[in-house]
């Protein structure tokens, strides 16, 4: 007898059809003699519509109450869910983020998990009930309502998984595993069998959407065994472990990142300390910095250029504006119509010409490179948006051969 950990996203659970397939999947595990907790994510585009709803009647509202707000899709579906096991006979309980003592810090919106009890799952597993959780949500100090960001829910079910030593995390999706490559941009792109942590963190990190990545920090931290994998068949997915591949396999994924904006510092003076003020002045805003590139030093002054999410650009402009003087920058430079693509491998460390060989892709495709920020596991690209997919389609045939 296996304890099994099942997350269902939002497109799995979308209508009552979906709900019913998905209490299926849940029906067909616990009659194999396995005890079952599910996490459900909201239905379909439920926070999307919820989101409208609260700018219709406030277009700025605090996130306290956005929370509130918000967590409930996630109750709708576990619900629902319950009824459906209910009516065909398999004994299931549904629970919300507090009555299993998920605490959070305080960071409304994108709260991060501090501790959660298994008490009341294991009360109800022991009575030979599916456990179903609410996703996403979470209490804080104060016993408000917080919500982990979106993709919170992969989250929700790895940190169960975590406490509950589960046997394994199961993660369905719309899609049947991990690819290449997004395979709606890139429709050659290889399904994988598995992958490792660290990539799948990257691949996370870097744009990939099909889990959140602080669930995948989770599942490396506490040795979470986790397969990705489709609602809608039967096939088998893409595991994720520690270790999965022989040295010759070079690279595991490409993934695209449309969410950024260059902002480039024209004319700093070249004196020690001048990176230190601008990048102390985004961070007492919590705006946190990817790519940066600094030029070298002429007639006493330098450049730096460096990406951020998009949603941070205005606040981080007004910042650094604001601190012209102190900093001592000419002009500002601000893009957001630019887009990160990456190609990420475990194996990249040790084998050479990996990078040589993803620029000659971008140079056959005529397509310009505007930033470049490597790792031990990771080369990303700064380009212009309106090359990404052709960018991604290019280095996939090069490294990939279709």
């Amino acid at each position: 007898m296996a304890l099994i950990v099942q997350k269902f996203g939002g497109s799995s659970v979308a209508d009552a059809g979906g709900i019913k397939r998905v209490a299926g999947i849940i029906a067909r595990a616990y009659e194999a003699g396995n005890r079952i907790v599910v996490v459900l994510s909201a239905q379909g585009d439920t926070t999307d519509k919820l989101l409208e709803k609260a700018a219709e009647i406030n277009p700025n509202p605090s996130k306290r109450e956005l929370d509130m707000l918000l967590s409930t899709g996630e109750q709708v579906s576990v619900a629902l869910c319950t009824m459906a096991l209910d009516a065909m006979g398999v004994p299931a309980v549904s629970l919300t983020g507090w009555q299993i003592c998920l605490r959070t810090n305080s960071h409304y919106s994108n709260a991060r998990i501090k501790s959660l009890s298994t008490e009341r799952i294991l009360a109800e597993l022991d009575k030979k009930r599916v456990v179903l959780v609410a996703g996403f949500q979470g209490i804080n100090k104060f016993d408000d309502i917080t919500t982990l960001g979106r993709g919170g829910s992969d989250t929700t079910a790895v940190a169960i998984a975590a406490e509950l030593k589960a046997d394994i995390c199961r993660i369905y999706t719309d899609v049947d595993g991990i690819y290449t490559a997004d395979p709606r941009i890139v429709p050659t792109a290889i399904k994988l069998k598995e992958i490792t942590y660290d990539e799948m963190l990257e691949l996370s990190s870097l744009g990939a959407r099909v889990l959140h990545n602080r669930s995948v920090e989770l599942a490396k931290r506490y040795h979470v065994n986790l397969e990705i994998l489709s609602s809608f068949n039967r096939e088998p997915g893409t595991k994720i472990r520690e270790v999965v591949r022989v040295e010759e396999v070079k690279i595991s994924g490409i993934a695209k990142d449309s969410n950024i904006a260059r902002i480039a510092l024209i004319g700093l003076k070249d004196i020690p300390g001048v990176a230190f003020r601008v990048f102390r002045t985004l961070a007492r805003k919590n705006i946190s910095v990817d790519i940066i590139i600094q030029s070298i030093g002429r007639e006493d002054t330098k450049d730096i250029s460096f990406t951020v999410a998009k949603s941070d650009m205005e606040n981080a402009r007004e910042l650094l504006l604001a601190e012209k003087e102190a900093i001592g920058f000419e002009r500002i430079d601000i893009s957001d119509s630019v887009c990160k693509v990456s190609i990420v491998g475990a194996g990249m460390i040790n084998s050479s010409g990996i990078a040589s060989k993803m620029f000659e892709a971008l140079y056959d495709a005529n397509i310009n490179i505007n930033m470049i920020s490597t790792s031990e596991i990771k080369v990303s690209v700064l380009i212009d948006e309106r090359d990404a997919d052709n960018a991604m389609r290019a280095i996939h045939t090069k490294f990939f051969g279709v």
